[in-house]
C-alpha cells in the first residue's frame, strides 16, 4: 500500500490500518502459540512490542509528512532543493526553526524588493519627465530661432547671426545632455575603463583652480586652499576623471556660492589608507530633505535658479559614479544659510 505523506487524513488512516493489522496478527500469534492461555509476561511483552512498533511508525510517517511540507515550502520560496542539513529521516525542532527563519528572511527580502521596485518605478517616471523637460527647452528654442529666420529674419543682418549663435548654444546644450547620459550609462554598465596612475592631486587641483579662475572672478568668487600644503599629495586614480570631478564640484561652488562674497575652500585630510578631498562653499546650503537625492540624475534643489546657472543637471550623478568606479566614497553635508561641503576619498600612494 502506497502511503500519501502530504495528506494528514490519509496518513492517519494508513497508520491506523497498519497498527491495527499488526496488533491483530500479533495477538493471533500469541493465542496460537500459548494454546489459548497466554501468560501475563507474554501479554506484557506483546504490548511493549506493539507500543514500540507504533512509536516508530508514527515517528517515520510524521517526519516524512513534515519533510514533504518543508520541501514544498522551499520550492515556493527558493525554487531550490532542500538544504543538505535537513535530513528527511531526522526532522528536529532546530531544523523547523531554521525553516521558519528562512521563510521570515524570504518574506523580508521580497518586501524589500517590492519597495525597491516601487522606488525604481517612481524614479523612472521622474527621470523620463526630467529628460523630456531638459531636452524640450533647447528644442523649442531651436524651433523658435529657425522659424524666425525662415520668416524673413535670415535676410536681416541685425538678427540672423545672433539667432544662429543662440541656435548653436541650444544645440550644444543638447549635445552636453546626451554626452553626459552616455557617460552615466557607461559607468553603470561598467564599460568605462579607468586609466589608473599615480599623480599629485594637489597639483591637479591647482590646475583646475587656474582653469576656473576667469569664471570665478567674473562672478566675484574666490577659491583657496583650506591649509598650507607645501608637499605633493600622491594618490592612485584616473587623473582625467578626477579632474572632471574637481571641475564639477568647484564649478558648482562658484555657481551656487554666496552671490555677494562667495568663497570656495579646498581641503585635504590624510585618512591613513585614503586621502579625503573636501570642497566647501559659503552658499545658501541645501535642505535636509534634498540631501539624500542630490546625486540623482536631473535632480535640482532649486529648479528655476539651477537652470539659469546652466549645466545639464547630470554633473553630480556623474561625479558619484566616477568616485564609486574608483571603489571610493563621496558624501555631502550642508547647513542652510551657511554652506555646503562635498567630500570624496582617493586611494593614497
Amino acid at each position: 500500500m502506497k502511503i500519501n505523506y502530504s495528506d494528514p487524513n490519509k496518513l492517519a488512516i494508513s497508520n491506523s490500518l497498519v497498527i491495527t493489522a499488526f496488533a491483530l496478527i500479533t495477538n493471533l500469534l500469541v493465542i496460537i502459540f500459548s494454546a489459548g492461555k497466554p501468560s501475563l509476561f507474554l501479554v506484557s511483552a506483546v504490548n511493549l512490542l506493539i507500543m514500540a512498533v507504533t512509536y516508530f511508525i508514527f515517528k517515520y510517517t510524521l517526519e516524512r509528512f513534515i519533510y514533504e511540507k518543508i520541501r514544498i515550502i522551499y520550492k515556493t520560496i527558493r525554487n531550490l532543493k532542500l538544504p543538505k542539513d535537513i535530513d528527511k529521516l531526522a526532522i528536529k525542532g532546530a531544523v523547523l526553526d531554521k525553516v521558519n527563519q528562512d521563510v521570515i528572511e524570504w518574506s523580508e527580502t521580497k518586501k524589500k524588493e517590492i519597495e525597491e521596485l516601487k522606488k525604481m518605478a517612481l524614479y523612472r517616471r521622474e527621470f523620463l519627465g526630467n529628460v523630456s523637460h531638459e531636452l524640450k527647452t533647447p528644442i523649442f528654442n531651436i524651433q523658435g530661432y529657425v522659424l524666425t529666420l525662415l520668416d524673413g529674419g535670415l535676410e536681416d543682418p541685425s538678427i540672423n547671426k545672433e539667432y544662429l549663435l543662440r541656435t548653436e548654444k541650444s544645440i550644444n546644450r543638447m549635445i552636453d545632455i546626451v554626452e553626459d547620459l552616455e557617460t552615466i550609462s557607461q559607468l553603470e554598465a561598467s564599460e568605462l575603463k579607468l586609466n589608473i596612475t599615480r599623480f599629485d592631486v594637489l597639483a591637479l587641483t591647482r590646475d583646475v583652480i587656474e582653469f576656473l579662475e576667469i569664471k570665478s572672478k567674473k562672478r566675484n568668487k574666490t577659491i583657496s586652499f583650506g591649509g598650507n600644503y607645501d608637499k605633493p599629495i600622491m594618490v592612485s586614480a584616473d587623473k582625467e576623471r578626477i579632474r572632471q570631478v574637481l571641475i564639477n564640484l568647484i564649478d558648482n561652488s562658484i555657481k551656487y556660492g554666496n552671490p555677494e562674497n562667495g568663497r570656495t575652500k579646498i581641503s585635504f585630510f590624510d585618512m591613513d589608507e585614503t586621502m579625503l578631498v573636501e570642497v566647501t562653499d559659503n552658499g545658501n546650503g541645501i535642505d535636509a530633505a534634498d540631501l539624500p537625492r542630490i546625486f540623482e540624475r536631473f535632480y535640482r534643489t532649486d529648479k528655476g535658479r539651477s537652470r539659469e546657472q546652466g549645466g545639464t543637471g547630470l554633473g553630480l550623478a556623474i561625479v558619484k559614479h566616477l568616485i564609486e568606479a574608483h571603489e571610493q566614497t563621496i558624501n555631502v553635508r550642508s547647513t542652510p544659510g551657511i554652506g555646503t561641503t562635498f567630500g570624496f576619498t582617493l586611494k593614497k600612494v
